[in-house]
């Protein structure tokens, strides 16, 4: 049976609806999962990373066919398929977000390499280094973005060298802790002192 124009219409905008707020709410509960999950557990984290960018990739998919749909059996199919997409979502958000803590207190990404600060390392041995990330300009470079980019792509570019560097990744070589500290760090700056700091009012991030 063919969908009426008005039913069309309705279709594709409830579609493209659903399928932009679930991408937004994927980068928002991978986000989350960098950043309580990554310093602790990072297999888990990398497991949950790959499925939520398969997720992303499934809603490529159906975003691709929701325009071309003109059938009501058509329709009910393409929702059947974004409805798993939404049921694996949750899966994936509900194990990120209701993980029993190991630990005591919760920390931060920040809070990773607490020595940044005069804290204790991870090897237990004390250290008096202190940040080393004093501007935007300096943050941005660190982390190999063009200055001014979008926080997806600068949480992008984070994540793939993080992912790169942690010492659970190099099979316990720990030779890459200042630099992964280093990124942390800027990464850390620009969502606290750029994204969200006063100049934050006048940006607009080039989408």
């Amino acid at each position: 049976m063919a969908l009426n124009e008005q039913h069309r219409k309705k279709f594709i905008s409830g579609m493209n609806r659903r399928v932009a707020e679930l991408r937004v709410q994927t980068e928002t509960s991978l986000d989350f999962a960098l950043e309580t999950m990554f310093q602790e557990r990072v297999d888990s984290y990398l497991r949950v990373e790959q499925g939520l960018l398969e997720i992303d990739r499934m809603l490529g998919l159906v975003e691709g066919e929701i325009e071309e749909i003109c059938e009501l059996s058509a329709a009910q199919r393409l929702e059947s398929r974004l409805e798993f997409i939404e049921d694996r979502f949750d899966e994936f958000d509900s194990e990120i977000r209701q993980r029993p803590r190991r630990r005591r207190r919760k920390i931060n990404l920040f809070n990773f390499f607490k020595a940044a600060s005069g804290g204790a390392g991870m090897g237990g041995e004390p250290t008096a280094a202190k940040g080393e990330i004093v501007s935007s300009t300096q943050a941005f470079e660190v982390l190999g973005v063009e200055f001014g980019s979008a926080l997806p792509a600068v949480t992008r570019a984070f994540r793939e060298r993080a992912k790169k560097l942690h010492p659970d990744i190099r099979q316990g070589d720990r030779t890459s802790e200042p630099e992964l500290r280093r990124i942390i760090e800027a990464y850390q700056y620009l969502k606290t002192e750029y994204y969200n700091g006063p100049q934050a009012d006048s940006f607009n991030p080039p989408f």
